[in-house]
Parts: C-alpha cells; structure tokens; sequence
C-alpha cells in the first residue's frame, strides 16, 4: 500500500512529457497550469480503472469524507492539484500510523529475532526514491497551497527562492486577506501538522519548510483583526473567518512546535521571519533579484516582529537558551573561517536586555552565568567561536551596562581570587580554593582580558582588586611547572600596560612593597601545587606554622627570600614590557624618591640619634619607634628595589626615549646639588657619586653632539639648566664646572653655540681638581690627537670586495639571488654575505627576509649555491646569533619549515642544517658557553632520531661544540656520558658508532689540561667504553678513533701526573 500510494503521488507530480505539449508558443504559467490539470486528471482515471491502486482509492475515500474543506467543484486548477495532493498525503499517513501501531503491538508481545540477527524496519521506513516523491508533493503543496496565501512580509517571499518559485507566484492569484485563501491556509497547514504527527514524515517537512510552516502559524494566530491596506482602497475591509478557538488552536500548535524542533533551527527560523531593519531587503541573501517596489512589501509587520523578539526572547530565556542562540546565528562553523562581524552581533543581541523581559536585573542574572559557560564549551569544533562570543559579550556589557556587569559578571568571574585574598574574611574555610575552580578562573579572565583586549575602567578596576593574588600565584608558579604561569603573566602584562600610567606605577610600588598592599594573599593560607598542573589555595599545615614560630632566624630568613623572589618576579615582567615607557617612569619615580630622601636629610639624623624617651608617655614612645622604624624600612626596600630592577632589567627597556634619559639625568644633577648643599667636598667624600654625575653629564654631551635635535627635545632638556647652573657654580672640581657651563649654553642656546671642548671635557676621568692651565693644555692635546688621526679616518679602502658592486641596490642583489642561472645566483648569495658581514643597514633590516632567502636556496641541487647559502647562514648566525640558531635548529630538530619545501628532500635539507649549525659552533668563539647550551640540548635529541644521517650529523656537531664550552662542559658531563656510552654499546650502525667516539676525543682534545677538573665524575666511564670499542667493536674505523681518543686521554694524564718542570729564577730583595 505505501508503494502504491507513493505511485499515485508520483503520478500527480511528475513532469510534463514533450510529446503532451500543445502549444510551444505557451508561457510558462500556462504550461505548468497544464500539466498540473492534466496530472490530476490522469491520477483520476488511474485511480478508477488500475486495480493496484484500490487500496489508495478507498483510504482516499474515506479521507475525502472526514475532510470538511474538501470541494470537488473548484474553479481553482492550483487548488484541486493542491487538495489532491492533500488527500493522497493524509491516507499515507493514516496507512503508516495503523502499520507502525501494529508494529509496536507486534514488538511488545514477544521478540523473536536472535540477538546476532538485525531488529526488523519499522514499516514507516521509506526509500531514498519515495522519499524523493514525497518531498515534491510536499514542494508543491507548499508552493502552491500555503506560501501564496501568506500575508505580505510574513515569510521569504516565493520570488526570493527560485525561478521556478516565481513562476508558481505569478501562477497562483489569491488575496491574502480574503476568508477563502485564509481557510486555504488553514487546511494546508493543519494538515502539514497532521503529516508532522508521524516520525518519518516530519523529517521530511521540518528540514524543508519549517519556516514557512512557522509563518503560516504566526499569520493564523496572531495577525490582527484588520484587512491589509494593499487588498484595495475601494473596497470595505474583509475580517478573516477565523473563530477564536481556531486561532488558539493555531498558537497552541505554533507553541508545541516551537518546543518539538531544535532550537537553533527555530531560532534561526525566527529571526528570518523577523527580518533586518525596515530599509534592508527580507531574504535578499537567499538568491534571486526583485525590483525596488517589492522590496519594501518584503519587510516584515510591526505585529510579526513584536512576535518574533518574544519568541525569541523566550528561547533564550530557556535553560540552554544562550548556546543555542550562538549556534543559530553562527551556523556550528569550526571557527577558523568564522566572521567576527557575526560573533560581535550574537554578543550585542545577549547584551541588549529585550522589552518583553520582566526586569533588567532578572534578565542579566540568567544570561551573566550563561555568557561564563560558554568560556568552558568542549567541543573543540566550535570552541573558538563560542569563546569569542562570551568575550565580546562581556566586554560590551562591562562598557555599556557597568553596574550590571559588576554585580552579575566580574563578581563570579573573580569570586575565587577574591577568596584568596584577605578582603574576604578571615575565615580558612572561605579563604580556601580548589584547582579546578582556580584554574577555571584564571583562564576566564585571560580569555576576557588578554584576548578580548578592549580594556575599560570597570574591567582594569576589578582587575586591580585582585592584582596582588595573581602576581602572587604568578610568583609562585615561576618557582614550579605550571600550565598558570603563561595566563598569570599575560594578565599582568595586559594590566600594566593598558591601565593609566598612575595606576601601574600605584600597583607597582604595590606589589614591590613600598606600598601598603591591598587584597593580598591570607597570611594564614597559601598557594600549592595541584594535581593537573596547576594550583590550589590551601590552609597552612597547623605544625609548620608552629615550627616557623619557634625559630624566628628562619622565619625572618624565609620572608626575605620571599621578598627577594617577589622582586626578581616583578623585574621579569617588567623586562617583558620592551615596548612601553613604564619600566622606565617607574625606574625614574623611584629614583625621584631617592632624591626627595636624600633632600630630607634631616629626618635621616633624627633616626640616628637616640631617643629621648624622659617626657614620653609609652604610646608616644611605641609610635615614634614605630615611626621610625617605618621609615628606615622603607629606605631598605626602595634601595632593594632599585639594586634589584638595576641589576635585572636592560638599560634598553628602562631608559628607551630619550625624554626618559634626560629624566633620568636630571635626578642625577639634582641629588648632586642636593649634595652639595650638605656636603663641603663631594669629590672627597662621595667619589661614587661623582664619577655617577660625571658619566651623566657625559651622557648629555653625547646627546647634544650627535643627530640634530628637535625643538621638543631640547624644551625636555631644558630642565637642566637649574641644576646645571648650580653644579657650574658650586662644584669644586674644574672639569664639571665647566662641562656644566657648556652644556648649559648648548641647551640655552638650542644648540646655536656648541663649545668644542665640551665632548672632549665629558670624556675625562673626574676624581681630582684640576687647574685651568691643565683643562688648557689637556684641550689642546685632544685638539692635536683629531688633526692627526682625521686623515685616516677620512681614507677609504679602495680594494674593498664591495667597492665594485656598491652602486648596485640592496633589492637587486636579492632579485639575482633568486636567478635561475646558477652562476648570477652563487655571485648573489656571496655579495649578500658580505654585506650581512660588514652589517650593511639594509642587510639588517629585512634580516627575515635573508634568512628566508639563504633556506630556499638551502634546498638547491648545485653544490655551489648550497654553499654559498650556507656561508650565508654562518654569516647571520655570527651576526645575530641568538634569533637565527634559534630557526635553525627548529627546522635542524623536526624539519624545514618553508612551505615551498619538498618533503621528500627534508632530510638532505636538515643535514644541510646540521652543517651550518657545525660551522657557527666553530665561530662561536667565546660566546660559546653563552650561545651553546640550546644547541646541546637539540644535538642530544637528534641522536635519537630515527634516521642514522641525523644521528651522525648530531655526534658531529657536539663534538664540534664540545671543543668550544670549556668550563660549560662541566654540568652536561653526566649526560653527555650517558648518551655516549649507549650510542657506543648499542648502536647498530658503525657509522654513528665512529662519530660517538669522535665526540669523545674532540671533548678531550678541547678541554686539554682542564680535563680532570671537568669530566672528573665520567672520565672512567668514558675511559671504560673507549676500550670496550677497543676490545669488542667489529668496525676497524670505530677502533681506529677509540685508540686516537685513547692517546688524548694518555696525553692529558700523563701532563695531569707529570706536570712541565719550569726553571724559573726569583730574585728576592731583602729588606
């Protein structure tokens, strides 16, 4: 029966034949009206004459007698197609639902089938081609039966969907207000709704038409009760012949859909129906092209709209409302080609508190945990999109809805750091936080902080609250291995340099401990390790606290370390910070301070004197003690901090402008005429300080003599004329005084009358008064020593191997070296190694670009291009060591990472590598101790690789490197013995046996004399396994260099033993 009845659907919707065709000259509409009249007809007289179909025939009969909206005599050719469809679709149904429920009788009694048996089909299961039958009946009923009687703007158009579609809406006339098309809508989609009732038909008409069956249902539910002003303005207005009940039916059933189907494809279904704003075009993205004048009858009805935000409203009101709201409108991509435009609008709509909400403060108390969850999501798929949702979400709402986003937001998000710290109570139960929930938050606050990176007041105010519990989790993660260290830092980093300049320096004399510390760590919990890596806040261990009690030595002992390590963790975030100017204002503020300290010279003599403690009461007594006691240690820290940030921080990153190098001097002349004013001869009894003022005023010489300055810089510079005037007038040493003078008429002058001796002057070496002759005739010495070394600095080096090719640009060189013809290209490679040697300033700022340019021609096949590249890449490696090896022995460890490199060519290309890197370890020189350590670890793991190339290649270049790290040796002797002496006792293969053994005798020939005081724990494993090869190794060049390595290890003990006899004479003067 179903085969049948999927037979007389098919027989209704199939196409015309060509041979049917009457009239070529026909439209379209006229065409397909044709073959609709002309398919019913044949389903008719199939249906009485083939005896196949008699059980269609009857299920459609008794369908045809229930069916109240039937009419046999309509004038409509669309509409008797559409009720023929209708009547064949709902005896299918009725056949399937009697079929499945006997199935599940059947089911339920007993089941015979075997366990290894497959269960039997339900009998509603349908073909791949009945299903294609029944999705065109259903294409045709909703064409032809529902969508022409929607109400302007309800639904996408038909004319937006296809060419076909439009001709089906220019086919079909009926007014959409009308009582007859409105009952025509109603019988089309009641019955849709009964198809809907079976399992496998409602597969079939949700993935297709759910919008349109949505439409339908909001038109019949909820359209007002008045005629549409585009009917016509000559006629009365007609209502629509709806009861009440009916339309509560409608929303009732709009209602158990909309709970039935999954919710981002509802979702998305609304906010299609809803449509954009009134000026864009409904659908306009579905395909097809409309005039104008359509355009504007496409915008969705105000009624439609305030439907459709409830709706949707509700839906996200709803348990998993937010996540199904994001999957909606972002369409579950993988987020790597997701569009940040769509994310931003998923985070405003969960941002904007919607009007049919019963309150804003309800409303942010529900989606607030919700935008949190979404941080967590685990699918790894859709991960990233769901994270950049929750993160702009957020911070929309912290700059828009402050006080909200506060209370419902920042609150849970920081609740664990909050608990931390002492501001939460003193309580070791509420002061506890697990790993999970610590971990949890401080990856939520990376994501919305770092990642999102739109910084704002109430987001850097919350954040500065718990400041102090994350560098303190970051302190004691640098101590440990820890997946929080990254996160931790990234937060701080982020603060300190999007907060205002104020508030970092605040949080760092903070967190440096010049200032009183806010909302730090409990005193009575701290920071563990935890179990995944991570950290947990726990109680202290009841005894050790009274074990720390009872020896005060190494409690104090202990808090010092502590605050050494706090400091040491601070410069490393600080050294981190190249690109701002805080490192440098925060070093400048603190040594404003110590001028200010040196200036109050007084205070420093009333704490040296003792007490007078007669008229004191005791509370005076304990205040000025503590008072006391206060200050001096505020002096310790702030001197501390600035032995600790000098020692730590590169003078690039703390003075990186040369407004900051001026503030910098002129704390130096200012606590120099602070001395001066207390001291009488600063030169005798601060020598320090004046070499310290020397060098400063030698630094501002260096300025005002080199690149002209600009009338800003010297507006900064002009600062120091005050301490200079004092510091010419007051010093007593000659050579500053008028080093003062001079530099102070330069500034004065802006550089219009530039002293000659003032350069010459900044370079003596201060420390005794010297006379005006003697300033005289040191100046005209200085004079003679220019005029006689000018001529040579003048000359120029005509045999020059660049002289010839200087005129030619930088890019041409680079073009050439890409040359196909290998001679130009060699010639290429060797002029830019050149020029990376003699620092050539271009070569230097596209190094990437050379370094790129020497690995692809890495790759070539003629030995002297490979070579030449080669050259190259030890000349960048000798010139910028630390960047270069670093890409080198990536691609030396794992493979070249050029995306124009072959793969099958990779281990040719890493040997190439590998020989490149051997050349700078010979080049290293004595930096070798200080460059070679990554190297060593890389040549290590490369013994382990699976090809033997490799393997010998990474014995070859430790040897090499071994020869050059001398003391160095000394902490990677254990491994290096281990690693050796199993290449040598297990290796298969001779040749990476040979270059193990090398190493060993390279590693003896380099250390030489020092050999019994760096390999003095390995020397006889070493020893050992030289002559087992000796002994056991069946390979004669394997024996032959264990013998040679022998005779090193001879020579070195027999010097060790037997040390050279020096026939000194000493001639000794008596007294």
């Amino acid at each position: 029966m179903t085969s049948a009845a999927v037979t007389a659907l098919n027989t209704l919707t199939r196409p015309l034949n060509e041979t049917r065709v009457c009239d070529v000259q026909a439209s379209h509409q006229d065409t397909l009206l044709a073959v609709l009249c002309a398919n019913r007809a044949l389903l008719l007289e199939q249906l009485q004459g083939d005896r196949g179909l008699e059980e269609v025939r009857r299920l459609r009969e008794e369908v045809m007698a229930v069916a109240q909206w039937f009419s046999s005599d309509t004038e409509d050719a669309t509409w008797g197609f559409v009720q023929e469809c209708l009547l064949l679709l709902l005896a299918l149904t009725r056949h399937l639902s009697v079929e499945v429920e006997v199935f599940n009788q059947s089911q339920t009694r007993g089941n015979k089938h075997t366990a290894e048996g497959a269960p039997p089909l339900p009998p509603d299961v349908l073909s791949v081609s009945q299903q294609k039958t029944l999705g065109a009946a259903l294409q045709f009923v909703v064409s032809l039966g529902l969508c022409p009687y929607l109400a302007p703007g309800v639904g996408v158009p038909l004319g937006c969907r296809s060419a076909f579609a439009a001709t089906v809406e220019k086919l079909v006339h009926g007014g959409s207000g009308s009582a007859e098309a409105t009952r025509r809508l109603l019988t089309t989609t009641s019955v849709l709704l009964q198809l809907a009732e079976l399992s496998s038909l409602a597969t079939l008409v949700f993935t297709q038409h759910l919008g349109d069956l949505m439409a339908a249902l909001c038109q019949l539910g909820y359209q007002p009760h008045r005629a549409t002003d585009e009917v016509t303005h000559k006629q009365q207005p007609q209502k629509q012949n709806l009861t009440a009940d009916e339309r509560q039916t409608c929303r009732n059933a709009l209602g158990h859909l909309l709970g039935r189907v999954y919710q981002p494809i509802v979702i998305k279904e609304l906010l299609v129906l809803q449509g954009g704003p009134r000026q864009c075009v409904a659908g306009g993205g579905l395909g097809g092209s409309s005039s104008s004048s359509s355009s504007s009858s496409r915008s969705a009805p105000a009624w439609l709209r305030r439907l459709c935000g409830q709706l949707l409203s509700e839906r996200l009101m709803q348990p998993n409302g937010v996540h199904a709201v994001v999957r909606a409108v972002l369409g579950g991509g993988t987020g790597g080609e997701s569009d940040w435009r769509k994310c931003d609008s998923v985070a405003r709509i969960l941002v904007a508190c919607p009007q049919q909400s019963a309150s804003v403060d309800s409303y942010y108390g529900q989606v607030c945990p919700r935008i949190l969850d979404l941080l967590h999501h685990k699918d790894k798929l859709t991960a990233q999109q769901f994270q950049r949702v929750a993160t702009r979400a957020a911070l929309f709402m912290v700059q828009e809805k402050p006080s909200f986003a506060q209370q419902y937001l920042l609150a849970p998000l920081l609740a664990p750091l909050h608990r931390c710290s002492t501001a939460s109570g003193e309580g070791v139960r509420s002061a506890a936080v697990d790993e999970c929930e610590l971990t949890r938050c401080v990856e939520d606050t990376y994501k919305i902080c770092v990642v999102g990176n739109s910084p704002s007041a109430p987001l850097l105010k919350a954040l500065e609250e718990v400041l102090p519990v994350v560098f303190t989790l970051f302190c004691f993660t640098k101590q440990n291995v820890s997946h929080l260290r990254a996160p931790c830092q990234d937060i701080l980093l982020w603060y300190l340099s999007c907060t205002e300049s104020s508030a970092a320096l605040s949080a760092l004399k903070q967190l440096s401990g010049l200032q009183r510390r806010r909302n730090k760590a409990a005193a009575h919990c701290h920071f563990t390790p935890g179990s995944e890596g991570g950290a947990k806040f726990d109680a202290t261990d009841g005894i050790s606290a009274a074990a720390t009690d009872d020896d005060e030595e190494e409690a104090l002992f202990e808090k010092l370390s502590e605050e050494q390590w706090r400091l040491e963790c601070l410069m490393s975030l600080l050294s981190e910070l190249t690109a701002s100017d805080l490192p440098g204002d925060f070093f400048l503020h603190l040594l404003q301070e110590l001028t200010s300290w040196k200036a109050a010279a007084q205070d420093a003599k009333e704490d040296e004197r003792d007490l007078d403690v007669s008229a004191m009461t005791l509370l005076e007594v304990e205040q000025q003690l503590l008072s006391r006691g206060k200050r001096q240690g505020r002096r310790l820290v702030l001197l501390q901090v600035l032995a600790v940030m000098v020692e730590s921080v590169q003078h690039s990153v703390l003075l990186r402008k040369p407004t900051q190098v001026v503030d910098f001097i002129v704390s130096l002349v200012q606590r120099a005429c602070v001395a001066l004013d207390q001291d009488h001869d600063l030169s005798l009894e601060n020598p320090v300080e004046s070499q310290t003022l020397s060098m400063g005023m030698g630094l501002v010489a260096t300025l005002l003599s080199g690149p002209p300055l600009c009338a800003g810089e010297y507006t900064c510079m002009s600062r120091l004329l005050p301490p200079l005037e004092t510091l010419a007038e007051k010093h007593p040493e000659v050579v500053i005084q008028e080093l003062a003078s001079n530099l102070r008429a330069v500034i004065a002058t802006h550089g219009a009358y530039r002293p000659e001796n003032a350069t010459a002057a900044a370079t003596r070496t201060p420390g005794r008064p010297e006379t005006r002759d003697g300033v005289k005739q040191q100046k005209m010495q200085t004079e003679g020593e220019k005029s006689r070394t000018s001529p040579r600095s003048t000359t120029t080096d005509v045999k020059s191997p660049l002289s010839s090719t200087s005129t030619k640009p930088f890019s041409d060189w680079m073009l050439e070296a890409c040359d196909p013809d290998v001679p130009t290209r060699t010639f290429a490679l060797r002029v830019l190694t050149q020029m990376v040697q003699n620092k050539n300033p271009e070569a230097v700022h596209v190094q990437e670009k050379v370094v790129t340019l020497f690995l692809e021609n890495l790759e070539h096949d003629d030995s002297f291009v490979y070579l030449s590249a080669i050259q190259g890449l030890v000349a960048l490696a000798d010139s910028f060591p630390e960047k270069i090896l670093q890409r080198l022995l990536r691609d030396f460890q794992h493979s070249p990472s050029l995306p124009t490199s072959e793969p099958q060519r990779s281990l040719e290309t890493r040997l190439k590598v590998g020989e490149v890197l051997m050349r700078a370890s010979r080049a290293m020189g004595e930096l070798a101790p200080h460059l070679g350590r990554p190297l060593v670890g890389v040549f290590l793991q490369g013994t382990r690789d699976v090809d033997q190339s490799v393997r010998a290649s990474s014995l070859s270049n430790l040897g090499e490197l071994c020869q050059k790290l001398d003391y160095a040796v000394g902490p990677l002797a254990p491994e290096l013995s281990s690693c050796l002496t199993a290449l040598i006792k297990t290796e298969k293969e001779a040749e990476v046996r040979r270059a193990a053994v090398h190493v060993i005798t390279l590693l003896l020939r380099g250390l030489s004399n020092k050999t019994t005081q760096v390999l003095c724990d390995v020397l006889s494993d070493l020893y050992r396994a030289l002559k087992w090869v000796v002994r056991s190794d069946p390979d004669d060049i394997a024996v032959l260099h264990a013998q040679l390595a022998l005779q090193e290890l001879d020579d070195v003990m027999r010097t060790f033993i037997f040390p050279e006899q020096k026939l000194q004479k000493k001639i000794v003067v008596l007294p």
